[in-house]
């Protein structure tokens, strides 16, 4: 399913809407993801405020990152739906679903993420660059 410019900017303003006003981000040990999977990850927009990244990845691939990884906080706004096992740091595995539309936060962490199902993994990660940023 192909987004329009104007559904998937609505769906971008409505995950950032959920972050807030205010945010305490911790500076996080993370890999650039563009450049760990150019093929996966592409820059959408980029200031000095917020780096947004479109992920596309096949059944089967990680979903956010190969292997084990690290990633910044960050705003997921999922853009079709997919299945995943996410194993985290101390060893803990969860089986989740995300649907279309779904915007969810995550603070910094490591973790490998799998793609279980059969559709291609399709999602916006928003990560922001400057604590206490504003949103507009």
């Amino acid at each position: 399913m192909k987004l329009s410019d104007i559904a998937r900017r609505r769906l971008l303003l409505a995950g950032l809407g959920a972050l807030g006003s205010q945010l305490d981000l911790d500076a996080a040990d993370a890999q650039d993801a563009v450049k760990a999977m150019p093929k996966s990850f592409r820059v959408v927009l980029e200031n000095d405020k917020v780096r947004v990244l479109e992920f596309t990845g096949r059944p089967g691939m990680g979903i956010c990152g190969e292997g084990v990884h690290s990633h910044p906080a960050h705003l997921t706004v999922v853009l079709n739906n997919w299945h995943l096992r996410a194993t985290l740091a101390d060893g803990t595995v969860r089986e989740r679903e995300r649907s279309f539309g779904e915007v969810f936060w995550s603070e910094a962490e490591t973790h490998k993420v799998e793609n279980t199902g059969k559709n291609i993994t399709r999602a916006l990660i928003i990560e922001l660059k400057t604590p206490g940023a504003k949103c507009a």
